[in-house]
């Protein structure tokens, strides 16, 4: 008989496709799959992030089991006492894994004497990316996605991108619809089985925000009957709204299939590749595929690598000095009048889940004009979204949202008034804030921050040219020194749960 083996399974890697799983053996390896304490307790997690992640791995061991594999479902104080507690019990002549998805992890691995190998869970590894940004002068997002595009063959008609164009994102920049009478179905729901009970209730005090209502699938079986309903009913009208935010519509047409390709359920190959077919079948338009089909091939694999190629200094980032604390509109969206902020931040409350749009410009805008410190930021958005990985919210925060890379990501920092918030959304609709006032009580404090924020870093900001236009039109307010006045007070009552 072969020597005994243990495959290590981390909890971003539910997925038997992926590189330890390769030449598994049920009759001679045994999985391991470890719940740290001290990682379930550091934080105030989400109720339903902590429940996606935890009932998930339970449900993968459950069928790894069902498949035949011994597995070794432990609960220990850390990572690493998981696995000397296995190695104590099971004597296995090697420890594999697939390569982890964070820098700690696989600093981690590396100190316990566990071997790596690929994983394959993302379409471009990260020495890929590297050798790819190596060559570039800068690295934009669209000549990474351009180059996925021929290298993947998706929506290609030989070596041109069909429809004659490569992005179609001009279409999808669409107003909410009027009326209130939307057309997007209902996401399914999952009914929640004895081991999403027993997770449930075991919950740690430390989290907040709602309980699980069986929104998230925490099965492969349940998230493929997502990937279905996305693709059969949603992605026909997937992007002409994509960017546009409702009170009373959290989901729109969008996928809501992040939560399962960022832990391993779904992979991004197979969820292009029913996007594909549903294109070749006639079913949608290429518009739509192409949105999504660039969310997962060039936005998802581009942060991937950039989260590798900068390393684990770029999350301590701050190049433009800010270090307020994280105001209570985020933890308590009833303590504030913001109509945005309150739907927004009780989105995140009700499902540990919003789109892009609030992510970047609400919630991310708001931090970012307001002077928000950036790891305080990253911290909560990964705290609190069901989807969140370090991987994914260090770039996304610390570059695209609050510029604090200095611009290494994004050549402009995404600062807007409310001028935006109600062009793309009915938030502004019976707001007690004026969209369109910088000054005064009832001005709306993006207004006023955004005014404030270009006053504030002109010098930087000035000799940007997606920015110069915008910060030359500050410096010439009349009431400069009043938008000055209002923001430190917004920013006071901000702080105090006031605004």
């Amino acid at each position: 008989m072969s020597t005994p083996r243990t495959i290590w399974v981390f909890g971003d890697q539910l997925n038997t496709a992926l590189g330890a799983f390769a030449d598994a053996d049920p009759g001679r390896d045994v999985v391991l799959i470890v719940e740290s304490r001290r990682k379930i307790d550091s934080r105030p997690w989400h109720r339903q992030r902590v429940h996606f992640l935890l009932s998930s791995m339970r449900h993968f061991a459950r069928d790894l089991q069902e498949r035949g594999f011994t597995v070794d479902y432990r609960v220990a104080p850390t990572m690493a006492a998981g696995l000397e507690a296995h190695r104590g019990e099971f004597s296995p002549g090697e420890v594999t894994a697939s390569e982890p998805n964070s820098h700690a992890a696989r600093a981690l691995v590396e100190r316990l004497g566990v071997r790596t190998v690929p994983s394959g869970q993302f379409l471009t590894t990260s020495g890929d990316f590297a050798a790819w940004a190596g060559t570039r002068k800068s690295l934009k997002m669209e000549d990474f996605y351009r180059r996925q595009r021929v290298r993947l063959g998706y929506l290609m008609d030989g070596g041109e991108p069909v429809g004659g164009q490569w992005n179609f994102d001009h279409d999808n920049r669409e107003a909410p619809p009027k009326g209130g009478q939307y057309p997007w179905p209902t996401p399914p729901m999952s009914v929640l089985d004895d081991i999403d009970e027993t997770v449930i209730g075991a919950l740690p005090d430390s989290a907040v925000g709602a309980m699980p209502t069986g929104q998230w699938a925490t099965t492969r079986a349940d998230a493929l009957v997502r990937l279905r309903h996305f693709v059969d009913k949603v992605l026909p009208m997937f992007g002409p709204h994509e960017d546009a935010m409702l009170s009373d519509n959290w989901h729109l047409a969008h996928s809501i299939l992040s939560p399962y390709m960022n832990n391993g359920l779904l992979l991004p190959g197979e969820v292009c590749d029913a996007v594909q077919r549903a294109f070749d079948a006639g079913s949608v338009p290429v518009a739509s595929a192409e949105g999504f089909i660039r969310q997962v091939i060039g936005w998802r694999e581009y942060v991937w690598g950039l989260y590798w190629l900068w390393g684990p200094d770029y999350a301590s980032m701050n190049e433009l000095s800010a270090v307020r604390a994280l105001p209570p509109v985020f933890t308590d969206p009833s303590s504030s009048a913001m109509a945005c902020m309150r739907s927004c931040v009780g989105d995140v409350h009700d499902r540990a889940w919003t789109h892009h749009i609030p992510r970047l410009m609400v919630m991310g805008n708001l931090a970012l004009i307001a002077g928000v410190d950036p790891r305080t930021m990253t911290n909560w958005m990964w705290e609190m979204f069901v989807d969140a990985a370090e991987w994914v919210m260090v770039p996304n925060v610390v570059g695209m949202s609050l510029h604090a890379d200095g611009g290494m990501m994004a050549t402009k920092p995404y600062a807007g008034g409310g001028a935006y918030i109600d062009r793309m959304s009915n938030h502004c609709k019976g707001c007690r804030y004026d969209r369109k006032k910088r000054t005064g009580d009832d001005a709306c404090p993006f207004t006023t921050l955004y005014w404030d924020f270009l006053l504030r870093h002109d010098e930087r900001f000035v000799r940007n040219p997606r920015m110069s236009t915008q910060v030359r039109a500050a410096q010439k307010l009349p009431d400069t020194g009043a938008v000055r006045d209002r923001a430190a007070e917004v920013l006071r009552l901000l702080d105090s749960g006031r605004l």
